[in-house]
């Protein structure tokens, strides 16, 4: 089992209150849905930054470095 952090935030009060009713809909803790949520939000932000990295890449704004070299630096 993972391991919880506590966290105390603050939401936009409509927020709050809609993330009340679908907890209380829903029988699903706050803390829950919040986590759920953000796991969503990450995915989608791993393909924008994949997106982004691809661009770079195309425009020559960044440069590929080879598994061989980068085993090398770590010593592997």
């Amino acid at each position: 089992m993972e391991k919880h952090d506590r966290l105390n935030i603050t939401l936009p009060q409509s927020l709050a209150g809609e993330l009340s009713k679908v907890a209380k809909e829903s029988s699903h803790k706050k803390s829950h849905i919040i986590a759920r949520a953000l796991e969503l939000y990450f995915d989608e932000l791993d393909g924008i930054i994949a997106e982004n990295r691809m661009k770079k890449l195309e425009t020559g704004d960044t440069k590929v470095v080879s598994a061989d070299k980068v085993w090398q630096a770590l010593g592997l």
